[in-house]
């Protein structure tokens, strides 16, 4: 048994360093320190529609879909490109909810996370119908 203490202090260890030490800087998965221009997401609607497809419960029925193109701006310190995300959604039960509003931040031209509150990273954004968005099926 004190084998297996050993070796697992042994894997372990480094694990929860390095955990530590990102919690300091702030965790990336980029080189970038965050102040350099981001490349364009290229295919930002079709991602946005694949994210949302599984991050809706019911994707059936969206109501009120609107989008606000991806644009620089600074979160949590980093340069990024965010897109804004409008929409009225069903519960499981087929009831709507209440309107929701994303971000959607982008890392290197890719989806990377969402954010749950959006209203400094969208203030300003220039909304437009986003059907497709509409017309989503399971």
């Amino acid at each position: 048994m004190r084998n297996f203490a050993k070796r697992a202090a042994i894997v372990l260890l480094p694990l929860a360093l390095a955990c530590c030490g990102g919690m300091e800087r702030g965790i990336s998965f980029t080189d970038d320190q965050g102040t350099a221009a981001q490349p364009v997401p290229k295919n930002a609607r079709a991602d946005l529609l694949s994210f949302f497809r599984t991050y809706i419960n019911n994707p059936v029925g969206v109501r009120d879909a609107a989008l606000a193109e991806p644009v620089q701006r600074t979160v949590g310190g980093r340069l990024r490109y965010v897109s804004c995300v409008r929409y009225t959604a069903r519960d499981m039960d087929g009831k709507y909810q209440a309107p929701q509003e994303r971000g959607v931040m982008f890392v290197d031209g890719r989806l990377d996370r969402v954010i749950e509150n959006s209203s400094d990273a969208c203030a300003g954004a220039t909304f437009q119908p986003f059907p497709e968005l509409q017309a989503m099926t399971r």
